[in-house]
């Protein structure tokens, strides 16, 4: 071979060999974001994996008896409210995830194990806006009154106003991450996102629907949000270690500063949660209650800033242990006593 060709090629397999070494999660232009291997970030390949064995679909759960159910007037007007107005959040909050993870995440991290997860889960928010429309279609609802009621509920749109706030800036084109100031707004980003809207905004959701499945009462639906609650877990548990990942790589931007400025945000969105709880039980059901909400929301705020390295603020106690249940992606059937177990591949699923 050509000596010139032959140092040129060594060249080039050195440098593919320290680009790989070189991988990072953000503002890395080194690597190839199509080379998902040898992979650095195994914790983002193991959510992915996870994401896959928990795969599932809408209309493979039958909704006949939540249909007789809804239609035979057993339910109160307080406990129809509670299902609609949960509906109603969740059905345009999931689009408002999905739309971000491919509008505005996705182009930001240069890391293909990471990108690979995000794919995974783009999909899996998709699943979850289409839960909610064969929810609707099942039950013959009004879906324009349900997917409209983030622009025409308050508690609602509150919420939902605040996470899109947080969009704004990373949407811009021009937008990057090469500076402290820009990759502290894509950490406020992905805190809104993973930590406030799946980790704190979607459980108040999750332990009203689950209650009316502890009595043995639109079990369909509790089916669904159960393994909805399943992917969500995984999407906290990914989001926060990107965050965490992110930090360690760019520790001059998390600044004491920015740290006091993540707590206000939260401060601020358990806010609009309990406004939102308030709405949702104005005179309390199944044994619920807005006092209830607020030592919940806060609680699992809590969590949520320890989980990316934040003190305790709240201290309150978990009033649902019954929650932690339908959490545990490890068992095999939990105390619900329905079919939703953990699935290990496709054969799993009937058709």
């Amino acid at each position: 071979m050509n000596p010139q060709l032959q140092n040129a090629a060594t060249t080039a397999s050195t440098v593919s060999r320290m680009n790989v070494d070189d991988k990072r999660l953000i503002n890395c232009q080194a690597v190839d974001v199509n080379q998902l291997c040898p992979i650095k970030y195994h914790w983002a390949w193991e959510h992915y994996l996870n994401g896959c064995m928990n795969h599932w679909m809408p209309t493979e759960v039958p909704m006949q008896r939540d249909i007789e159910q809804w239609r035979s007037g057993v339910f109160t007007d307080d406990e129809r409210l509670v299902v609609m107005r949960n509906l109603g959040f969740f059905a345009t909050g999931e689009s408002l995830v999905g739309n971000n993870l491919v509008l505005a995440i996705f182009r930001h991290v240069t890391n293909p194990e990471v990108r690979q997860y995000l794919l995974r889960q783009a999909f899996e928010e998709a699943i979850h806006t289409h839960t909610f429309q064969y929810i609707c279609e099942s039950l013959s609802l009004d879906q324009r009154e349900v997917f409209n009621m983030y622009r025409e509920v308050d508690s609602i749109a509150g919420k939902d106003e605040f996470v899109m706030s947080l969009t704004a800036d990373i949407l811009d084109p021009d937008f990057h991450t090469r500076s402290v100031q820009n990759i502290q707004r894509f950490l406020h980003n992905l805190i809104g996102f993973y930590v406030i809207m799946e980790g704190i905004f979607f459980y108040s959701g999750f332990v009203m629907i689950l209650s009316f499945h502890r009595r043995n009462q639109l079990t369909g639906i509790g089916e669904q949000f159960q393994y909805i609650l399943r992917d969500e877990s995984i999407h906290m548990n990914f989001g926060i270690d990107l965050i965490n990942g992110i930090k360690a790589e760019n520790p001059s931007a998390w600044t004491d500063q920015f740290q006091r400025e993540v707590i206000e945000m939260i401060d601020t969105a358990v806010g609009f949660e309990l406004q939102y709880a308030q709405d949702c039980l104005p005179n309390g059901v199944l044994g619920l209650n807005a006092e209830l909400f607020d030592a919940y929301v806060k609680y699992i705020a809590d969590r949520r800033l320890e989980r990316i390295g934040l003190p305790r603020r709240y201290h309150t106690r978990n009033p649902f242990p019954w929650m932690s249940e339908t959490i545990d992606l490890a068992k095999e059937k939990n105390f619900f006593e329905t079919r939703v177990t953990e699935y290990r591949s496709s054969s799993a699923l009937q058709w």
